[in-house]
């Protein structure tokens, strides 16, 4: 019976030491600085509506955003009631990518290919209006014109229920089966819904 009293005794005084060594690791001088390694890639979700008022009417469709900081924007546009993808619009540095599902059509351009319709670092622009679109008290509610679209410049869309978690992404892939047309043919299409 001493024996195990002794083994306790032991146990609960290393257990001690441990804890009082703990505690004064914890007490140790605020003036350190611990620096905090930086996540290398940020990551944003968001519900979204989108609003295109169109001559007396207002069209509202709701989807989804994924961001991933420096490399990609990816808006996926949802038919009301079957929440199936009708459109998807994709950003990176280097490209822009509209894909109507409902005509199996798609514009993907540079940069440069679309500056007539884009501004100049337009994907620069577009992703610090979601970093400060997901901010408390954040401007939420984004006109085409502030993202820089003349032609949809009344169009309205609005960013809420955020999430930083990360998320798988891939550039989206399109099928064969879709047409590529211009990005003023596109825009007709948008404009005569």
């Amino acid at each position: 019976m001493k024996s195990n009293n002794s083994q306790f005794s032991i146990l609960s005084s290393q257990l001690m030491l441990l804890f009082a060594v703990l505690l004064l690791v914890g007490c140790k001088s605020s003036k350190t600085v611990v620096k905090v390694p930086e996540v290398a890639q940020q990551y944003l979700s968001s519900k979204l509506e989108l609003t295109i008022p169109h001559g007396d009417a207002v069209f509202t469709v709701n989807g989804t955003m994924k961001m991933k900081e420096g490399e990609l924007v990816q808006m996926s546009l949802l038919m009301p009631l079957f929440r199936s993808e009708v459109a998807r619009i994709e950003a990176t540095p280097t490209y822009l990518l509209m894909v109507d599902r409902m005509n199996r059509r798609f514009v993907k351009g540079t940069q440069y290919d679309l500056r007539d319709y884009l501004p100049k670092d337009s994907y620069q622009r577009l992703e610090k209006l979601i970093k400060e679109a997901a901010k408390p008290g954040g401007k939420a509610t984004l006109t085409g014109e502030e993202i820089g679209i003349k032609q949809l410049a009344k169009a309205k869309i609005e960013l809420y229920d955020f999430s930083d978690a990360p998320f798988s992404i891939e550039p989206t892939n399109v099928s064969s089966r879709y047409r590529q047309v211009t990005i003023e043919e596109l825009l007709q299409l948008l404009m005569s819904l």
